[in-house]
């Protein structure tokens, strides 16, 4: 027996026996289709921004999932821009590890510097050894580097809204501290300044002066961002509860950093668990009550405004304190006699007289600490620094030997970019772009 029935598209269904459907399809009105389909929520766009997108740091690919306009999943694609740092630090030795971890977040490489050198210290029982001129010359490279950073976040994250003004003041500013970290170290980037002991060299002749001369220039550019963004209306549209994340869910995510404080709480290593000597500097740490995208921005700007305090405390304090700026053992300590040279690079003199005329034990000692580099007695430890972005920890397990067992970061961005579907979920496209800069992520930390 054969039964014939039409469906709701104008098709006709014919059972043949009660149990064998036959469905012939007809033509149906496609407005009717559409309208049904939009009804049921199931028409989904699903649009990949990135990886080479200039609105998303670096080489981040995130996977949306749009409804219209509306954000309703956001998945961040990462690994785009791995280079197996961590790996490749257990074939070097413990001091040539510095030159690979300054390249993981590129924004703060003396940060990066900062945590893998505590916890290496740690291992090697001497954190109580370092010279007091070298935690200054310490605190002094990283709070120039985090206002450094911060004016890559405002910066960027000005241009990708189109304030290009923005980003040309931010980096007008940086360059002026990139110049004194040239000064100094020798690089604008990636310094490996930041040695276990110590840092390199001591600061050269006439840099006190050079950061004196521009810090009220960089206090200046700053008021400048304040004056163009705090109360900029067109800003406010775009950053005022957008990105929203409260304090609930930071702490859900392990958000640590601007991310956090904007949410009301005043964590900050600095303060919480001191190093380098920050216990003996007076500052604050910057808060916001908003949760959102516009109170990060607010809380960057009020720790620039702290770390020139710093800065200018530090300055003061190595004008006044010279001494020697690596650890006393002469079997840690190298390059134990590094000095900017009448060319600009090299050793001192002194020290090329005695290894190279004077001192064969001196010669074969530094030949092996340079070329074996010094043992680090079997364990493990876990040093946090408070770099721009949140905590930046280096877990450093030994063997015994001249390199690293293993070496893992505990690196902020990465755990801040967890966010990115709490953040962009429920709005806008757009939004998105705002979303990420606020979290402030670096792709070279998130994949190292």
């Amino acid at each position: 027996m054969t039964t014939a029935a039409h469906d709701a598209y104008g098709a006709t269904t014919h059972d043949v026996d009660d149990d064998t459907p036959v469905l012939n399809a007809v033509g149906g009105d496609w407005d009717d289709l559409v309208d049904e389909a939009a009804a049921l929520h199931e028409e989904r766009i699903v649009v990949n921004m990135g990886p080479q997108h200039p609105s998303t740091h670096g080489v981040l690919r995130l996977i949306l999932e749009l409804d219209g306009e509306t954000v309703t999943e956001a998945r961040a694609g990462i690994g785009y821009l791995h280079t197996g740092i961590e790996k490749n630090m257990e074939f070097r030795t413990w001091v040539q590890g510095v030159t690979f971890c300054t390249r993981m977040d590129y924004v703060t490489p003396l940060f990066n510097e900062a945590s893998y050198c505590l916890s290496v210290e740690k291992l090697l029982g001497i954190t109580d050894q370092i010279p007091e001129r070298a935690q200054a010359i310490r605190v002094l490279m990283m709070e120039l580097n985090r206002i450094a950073s911060h004016l890559i976040c405002l910066g960027t994250g000005g241009m990708e809204m189109g304030a290009t003004t923005v980003m040309t003041i931010g980096f007008r500013e940086r360059e002026r501290i990139l110049r004194i970290f040239e000064a100094v170290s020798g690089l604008r980037m990636n310094n490996a300044y930041i040695r276990p002991g110590g840092v390199a060299a001591d600061l050269p002749a006439g840099t006190i002066d050079q950061i004196r001369e521009n810090l009220p220039l960089i206090r200046k550019g700053i008021g400048e961002l304040e004056a163009l963004l705090n109360e900029n209306p067109i800003l406010k549209g775009r950053t005022v509860d957008v990105g929203y994340l409260d304090l609930t869910g930071c702490m859900a995510l392990g958000i640590t950093g601007p991310m956090l404080r904007a949410a009301g709480l005043p964590h900050d290593l600095r303060k919480a668990e001191p190093y380098c000597g920050y216990e003996k500097y007076d500052f604050d740490v910057p808060t916001w009550d908003t949760c959102d995208a516009y109170g990060r921005l607010r809380v960057r700007i009020d720790e620039m405004y702290q770390s020139l305090r710093i800065v200018e405390q530090v300055v003061q304090e190595l004008d006044e304190n010279p001494g020697p700026v690596m650890v006393a053992d002469k079997k840690i300590a190298w390059p134990a006699q590094l000095a900017v040279g009448s060319d600009g690079q090299g050793n001192s003199l002194d020290h090329i007289r005695e290894i190279m005329g004077e001192s064969m034990e001196s010669l074969i000692h530094h030949f092996k600490l340079v070329t074996e580099g010094f043992r680090v007695p079997p364990g493990q430890a876990y040093a946090a620094v408070e770099s721009p972005k949140g905590e930046l920890g280096c877990h450093a397990v030994s063997d015994g030997g001249t390199r690293p067992y293993r070496v893992h970061f505990r690196e902020p961005s990465f755990n801040n970019l967890q966010a990115v579907a709490a953040l962009s979920e429920g709005g806008s496209v757009a939004d998105v772009i705002v979303a990420v800069a606020s979290i402030d992520p670096v792709i070279g930390g998130v994949d190292r």
